[in-house]
Order: C-alpha cells, then sequence, then structure tokens
C-alpha cells in the first residue's frame, strides 16, 4: 500500500475508523472525512504514522458541498486511488411512525452522499485507469427487518446502482464493491436516528455483542485486495442472504422472530 491514496469518510468512528489505522499500519497515504473535526483529529493522533494524514472535514447531508470536497480531496495529493464510502446513519423506528423528513435524511446521508462523492472522484479514476470505490452497505442491503425501513431503502439503493455502475464501468480498470456488515460493535446504533429524528442513545444488544470494527476493517480490506464485487462480514447473520436466496419461506419465518436490536 505504499504511496497509494485512500480517502475513507466516516472515518472518525466505528469501522471508518479501524480502516484508518489499518491503511495506515500498511503504509498508504490517507485523506479522513467525516463531520466532527475533534474525532478526527483524535483519530490521527492514533495513528503509528500521521505524517501522511489529512483531515477533510465533511457533511454527507450537504449534498450540494461534496463535488467541491472531492475536488479538494484530489488535490490534496493528486490523486485517489481507493475511495472507502463509509459514512452513513443507521435507523431504530416503526416504518408507520417515522416522519417522511427523517426518512429523506436516509438517502441524503446514505445513498446520495455515496453517490456524488463517487460520481465526483470517477473521471479521475478512469483518467488514471486504475481505482477502487467501496461502498460500506449493510446486510440489510440484501434484506429488510424491523425498525430498519428507510435505512434498508437506502442500502439496498446502492446495491443497485453501483451493480448497474459497475457493468458501465466494465471495459474500464474500476473496481467497484459492496461490503455488507452485519452486527458490528460500533457505536452506529447509539447514533441511529428514531422516529422523529433524534438519535436513539443507547447500545443495541446485538450490535454489542457483533464482531470487533477492527476484524471487519481486516475483512473488508483482504477483499478490496481480492477485488471482489461484494462481501458479506460478520458472524451467523450472514447466513441470511444465502437463506433468502434457496429458501425464501423459511427465511421469512426466522427474520420475524430475529432479535434485531
Amino acid at each position: 500500500m505504499n504511496d497509494k491514496i485512500v480517502w475513507i469518510t466516516g472515518a472518525s468512528s466505528g469501522i471508518g475508523e479501524a480502516l484508518v489505522y489499518s491503511y495506515n499500519s500498511l503504509g498508504a497515504k490517507l485523506i479522513i472525512s467525516s463531520r466532527n473535526r475533534d474525532e478526527l483529529l483524535r483519530v490521527k493522533s492514533n495513528c503509528t504514522d500521521n505524517i501522511n494524514i489529512h483531515i477533510l472535514p465533511l457533511d454527507l447531508e450537504e449534498n450540494e458541498s461534496l463535488p467541491s470536497k472531492a475536488d479538494e480531496a484530489i488535490r490534496i495529493f493528486g490523486r485517489i486511488d481507493i475511495l472507502i464510502n463509509s459514512g452513513g446513519i443507521s435507523q431504530r423506528s416503526l416504518a408507520l411512525e417515522t416522519d417522511l423528513k427523517t426518512e429523506q435524511r436516509f438517502l441524503d446521508i446514505n445513498f446520495w452522499g455515496t453517490v456524488i462523492l463517487s460520481k465526483a472522484i470517477l473521471p479521475q479514476m478512469i483518467a488514471q485507469n486504475s481505482g477502487s470505490i467501496v461502498c460500506v452497505s449493510s446486510l440489510v442491503g440484501k434484506f429488510g427487518t424491523r425498525y430498519r425501513s428507510a435505512y434498508a431503502a437506502s442500502k439496498h439503493a446502492l446495491h443497485g446502482y453501483f451493480d448497474s455502475l459497475r457493468i458501465e464501468l466494465d471495459n474500464s480498470n474500476i473496481q467497484i464493491m459492496l461490503a455488507c456488515p452485519g452486527f458490528i460493535r460500533t457505536n452506529v446504533t447509539i447514533n441511529a436516528l428514531t422516529a422523529d429524528g433524534s438519535t436513539q442513545g443507547t447500545m443495541d444488544d446485538a450490535q454489542e455483542n457483533g464482531m470487533s470494527p477492527e476484524e471487519c476493517a481486516k475483512q473488508m480490506i483482504k477483499a478490496i485486495n481480492a477485488k471482489k464485487e461484494e462481501v458479506y462480514i460478520g458472524r451467523k447473520e450472514t447466513k441470511g442472504v444465502l437463506l433468502k436466496r434457496f429458501f425464501p419461506k423459511l427465511f421469512s419465518k426466522i427474520i420475524r422472530k430475529a432479535k434485531v436490536t
């Protein structure tokens, strides 16, 4: 990874933070982004080699500002080799109780934020005839469950868009990968939005007992290096993807009873 330029959004916590430490240890040059500059400074200070780490704060919900942020990212080191779209928000509310404004936020942040940044970076990657775009989706991007309706919609949308984009880029040397984590032990549930748009403020049991973000980052990087198109990361919950595909009626019965918080 020496001299590779990696841009990671959602880098101030969770999977994004773990990816920063992993890529830093591999010798990559990093651009790290999130809304919270202070937390980005903390992450940078925790790195063993923080000389080649540039902080670029951004808000994925401010869609109109993202193309200029992408231009700024390219100017920092002259190019982007790997863009990892790890920023996003989760949901803990029933569909009928969630107001439309809150539901729209999931699409603006999780879907449009990822699409806009990726499209802004793509021309530079095509010009250099190399690059990787990674979208951190979710197992809920493959199937829905309770309390995740709008979140699941935003992640399903990523799969439809980036599967299509991958085909359109077939003659280029650009990798498109969708990473689908299950229960990873991060603060995603603490920061998850409830029906009125406020944060939940508590950790789900399933999340607290999940895989470590460090292990998740390790598996993601392995999949990126192997140029996989899609990877499922987690424990027994990952089997839900195949179960739904081959035994949909059985899956439907199981998911109704599954503990998802």
